[in-house]
């Protein structure tokens, strides 16, 4: 997606030659017609998806845009943490954050995702494919159809798409970095 390509070399920046830091348009400041171009993009991909399911938090807003290109799907985001109103009939599986080095108990209430359902996955980034992999198997515990894994941006040299795919999932890409040189990004 050369829009969204256009505005990685614009305004983001590399760290070390490893992070790319993009929360002034994507995940911290929202650039929210950027954002619905994303969805768009990724709805005629998987345009029979009747369920978009993400992680919290970065990933939400360009899940909401997905849901809102298929004609107003439903949402269901992973939570990372049980709170008071939180039940315990819920699908889990353990996600480790690729940029805060943690550890987490994701976990989707039962009631939200159901055999029949076809669900696109979306995430703001694809690294290494961690939070991919947990939530295609805390879906797969309910039984419902995984259409395909999608990211507004992959870094394809870190082996995410590869273990998404190890699992028979379909991944796809609005931008896909093939390296870093000189602290910028090569598509």
């Amino acid at each position: 997606m050369k829009l969204l390509e256009d505005r990685i070399i614009q305004t983001g920046r590399i760290i070390n030659n490893e992070i790319l830091k993009v929360d002034n348009f994507l995940n911290h400041q929202i650039d929210v017609n950027l954002i619905n171009e994303i969805g768009k993009d990724i709805a005629s991909i998987y345009p029979n998806a009747n369920k978009v399911v993400t992680i919290e938090t970065s990933g939400i807003a360009i899940a909401y845009a997905t849901s809102l290109a298929l004609n107003n799907c439903p949402l269901v985001f992973a939570k990372k943490q049980a709170s008071k109103i939180t039940s315990n009939n819920n699908y889990t599986a353990k996600v480790k954050s690729f940029t805060k080095s943690v550890t987490y108990d994701i976990s989707i209430d039962k009631s939200y995702l159901n055999k029949g359902d076809k669900i696109v996955i979306v995430d703001d980034f694809l690294a290494n494919g961690n939070a991919g992999v947990g939530l295609v198997e805390l879906i797969r515990q309910s039984g419902a159809e995984i259409l395909g894994f999608a990211s507004a941006i992959e870094k394809g040299f870190q082996g995410g798409r590869e273990n998404i795919e190890r699992l028979g999932i379909k991944v796809y890409s609005c931008a896909i970095i093939k390296a870093f040189k000189d602290n910028k990004p090569v598509f």
